[in-house]
């Protein structure tokens, strides 16, 4: 059984695993999974189709109840264990090795999500040390980290796909983003798609012999902002709660496309990103994007691919794990964030997600992103009061 680390060292042994999504993050879910090899817990994964990657679930206290007692008592904690890239410049340290900056600690992914992670392992370690196999709990506390967060919540949709116990999981849960310890139900989702235009390649002296893939992408590219205009216009339900920017919004992502000055293209891809609010559905939207590439791209017939789905939240603002957290944490009910999360698909399990965290999403995914040292202790704290209120003997209603 690995040693009990403090928090503090336990978020630094997860920021040196350099998981992010181009990796296989199994190195970093193999460590959290010895760590948590203790009496009292039962540890699994749930591996990626293909192997590379898994999801860990870890179990603390009395098993799941499959509701047919009380309605899946206990609380989740989730958190996703890879991270972006850090192969931006500006980094004043090692973006792999946890930096003490006086009154924040500066690594990739000390704020999303590590640092919830680290308290979130530790909370569960603690508690399986504390007792015999039930760890004094009422019911059980479970651990929900994934994978490929990042590049569109894919591990949470493999959790929802393969993993019969997860309608066991219990009711309630946190998903540690990074929120600044302020408590959010609702969250826009991002649907992400792919354009690809297919050409011939020929000299640029001789142009008539190839087909330029460029040409009608850019009449793509001018159709999609007209369609970003168009939806910016319209007046979505739910939009109060989101009043920065209240209606779906349309990105442009990448273009790429063309060999070099004197070659005709044959390739372009354009990514495109919508993030539609709670309720809407996203086939609605990947058929008006459809409508206006093609309508744009005419006579050529570009492929039109749906990369990823992260659905969108929205949590009733009278559950209580919402009610329980705005308490502890003295939030304002209500407060929503613009970034999917796994929530949209962990709800699918029947699962009712908040969202709250240690750390801004203002700084995940810069240079010297950091944690600063008061929310993390804060969030401990609160973490502690939660598995209380929803895991010990006088649970919350």
């Amino acid at each position: 059984m690995a040693a009990l680390l403090e928090d503090v060292d336990l978020l630094a042994r997860l920021v040196a695993f350099e998981s992010t999504s181009r990796n296989s993050n199994l190195p970093i879910a193999d460590f959290l999974c010895d760590y948590l090899e203790r009496a009292g817990a039962r540890v699994e994964q749930n591996p990626s189709p293909d192997g590379t990657k898994a999801n860990l679930i870890a179990w603390v206290g009395p098993p799941p109840d499959r509701g047919e007692k009380g309605g899946r008592p206990g609380l989740v904690l989730s958190g996703h264990m890879d991270v972006v890239p850090a192969d931006e410049q500006g980094w004043s340290s090692d973006p792999f090795t946890l930096t003490d900056a006086g009154d924040r600690w500066v690594a990739r992914g000390s704020a999303d999500m590590k640092g919830f992670l680290a308290l979130a392992a530790n909370l569960a370690a603690r508690t399986a040390n504390s007792a015999s196999s039930s760890s004094g709990l009422a019911a059980p506390l479970a651990l929900v980290f994934t994978y490929d967060e990042e590049v569109g919540t894919l591990g949470a949709r493999r959790l929802l796909e393969s993993f019969p116990e997860g309608a066991a999981l219990p009711r309630n849960a946190v998903i540690g983003e990074p929120t600044s310890l302020r408590v959010a139900r609702l969250h826009k989702g991002h649907l992400k798609i792919r354009v690809t235009f297919r050409g011939k390649s020929a000299h640029s002296g001789y142009p008539h012999l190839g087909d330029n893939a460029i040409e009608p992408a850019g009449r793509v590219i001018t159709a999609l902002a007209a369609l970003r205009r168009e939806l910016e216009g319209e007046e979505p339900r739910y939009r109060e709660h989101f009043p920065e920017v209240p209606y779906v919004p349309l990105n442009v992502g990448t273009v790429r496309g063309g060999a070099a000055i004197n070659v005709v293209p044959d390739l372009c891809t354009v990514e495109v990103g919508v993030r539609p609010l709670p309720g809407m559905g996203s086939e609605e939207l990947v058929d008006r994007v459809k409508s206006a590439v093609r309508a744009a791209a005419a006579p050529a017939t570009p492929e039109i691919e749906k990369l990823s789905d992260s659905p969108p939240l929205l949590l009733d603002e009278a559950a209580p794990i919402h009610r329980a957290l705005c308490e502890i944490t003295g939030s304002t009910p209500g407060g929503s964030v613009s970034f999917a999360t796994d929530a949209g698909w962990l709800q699918q399990l029947g699962l009712d997600c908040a969202i709250w965290g240690p750390g801004s999403i203002a700084v995940a995914h810069r240079p010297d992103e950091h944690l600063p040292k008061d929310e993390f202790f804060a969030a401990r704290g609160h973490l502690e009061q939660l598995v209380d209120r929803f895991c010990g003997d006088r649970m919350y209603a």
